[in-house]
């Protein structure tokens, strides 16, 4: 990571501020670029998205997918997690603590939303961030992006389906042209995109010159989110300084999510004996979140003053901080890991002794 990467965090945090200033100073500005609109989806933020998403895509080699059976117990793990667990149980953390335990501070009438934009968050498993998470766990790379090229086409299919299921769950007319909308928006084409940039530039250059593309997007990726997050805390500014109490409130199912979804996938695989270079990553992934594509569909599907956009920007909050503690973890414990019963055999059966 350059050092500007390094230093993410920071830069994360001061344009969360920058933006609930400007929210607070430039209203109008705000106003007007949030009126933007082509059929329901905001162009500048749409813009955004795709210059923080195709650099991300550009890295994503799907001939990887041949790998998959190097590393197929950590892979169905990771599967299993992202696909039948994380989405539903987000969707009931959303239930039991904003419908339910915390439904009495909150405004009766945003409560679905709030769920619905978790279950935004839950639906979608992250696929930019965790390379750096499966770098600073020292996870195996091939694994890594493998899973996420696995991810991203199972996204293309899965997406809307998993996220219609829920929010008529939770009681939420389906807005589903909107929906379609945008995960061809913000799945297809960028995956598209990205592919025929790959392919066209390998094509050429071969690899040195899609090692230079990707070091020359990478600023650009970076650049965009960190605009896209002063634009939604500038968006949100209003409802974050006057509503604290529901920021933290919100914050509850996310972190509690990370950690379930991280701890279950890290458990599975040294139940089944994956290596701790497999199974790092494989608990990052299962517990992180694509939240890019969470809050571009909650604006397009509920708007930008939504409960929905808020709850995902609250994700977008607790990222960073809740996913370095997790590597942390998975970094602390490896000992305790690969003294595992199922891990030892497996480490034998790889290495016989003579």
């Amino acid at each position: 990571m350059s050092t500007f990467e390094r230093y993410l965090t920071i830069w994360v945090a001061l344009c969360i501020v920058a933006g609930i200033a400007l929210g607070q100073f430039l209203p109008e500005v705000f106003h007007a670029v949030g009126s933007m609109e082509i059929a329901k989806v905001n162009f500048p933020v749409a813009l955004l998205i795709w210059l923080m998403i195709i650099p991300m895509l550009v890295k994503i080699d799907f001939g990887a997918l041949r790998q998959v059976k190097e590393h197929w117990r950590g892979i169905s793990v990771t599967l299993f997690i992202n696909w039948a667990v994380k989405p539903f149980s987000m969707a009931a953390l959303g239930w039991l603590f904003i419908g339910t335990l915390f439904a009495p501070y909150l405004a009766a009438e945003q409560i679905d939303s709030y769920i619905a934009g978790l279950i935004l968050l839950g639906a979608a498993p992250c696929t930019a961030m965790v390379f750096v998470w499966s770098n600073l766990s020292d996870g195996e790379p091939h694994f890594t992006l493998t899973q996420v090229a696995l991810n991203d086409l199972i996204m293309v299919f899965a997406f809307a389906p998993i996220v219609g299921l829920l929010l008529g769950l939770s009681a939420i007319t389906v807005p589903w042209e909107t929906l379609l909308l945008s995960v061809v928006l913000y799945i297809v084409v960028p995956v598209i995109i990205a592919q025929v940039l790959r392919q066209g530039v390998l094509a050429g250059s071969g690899q040195r010159g899609l090692d230079r593309l990707l070091r020359t997007l990478q600023p650009v990726s970076l650049a965009a989110l960190l605009t896209t997050l002063v634009l939604l805390f500038g968006f949100q500014g209003e409802q974050i300084v006057d509503q604290p109490a529901v920021i933290a409130i919100l914050a509850v199912p996310i972190v509690i999510q990370v950690y379930f979804n991280s701890g279950l996938a890290y458990l599975l695989n040294r139940h089944v004996g994956e290596a701790h270079c497999v199974a790092a990553p494989s608990a990052l992934i299962g517990a992180s979140n694509f939240f890019e594509l969470a809050v571009a569909v909650a604006i397009s599907l509920f708007g930008f003053d939504s409960g929905a956009a808020l709850a995902t920007v609250v994700g977008v909050l607790v990222e960073v901080p809740v996913m370095l503690s997790v590597v942390k973890i998975v970094n602390n414990t490896r000992d305790w890991y690969e003294n595992g019963p199922a891990v030892r055999l497996a480490v034998e059966a790889r290495n016989p002794k003579p």
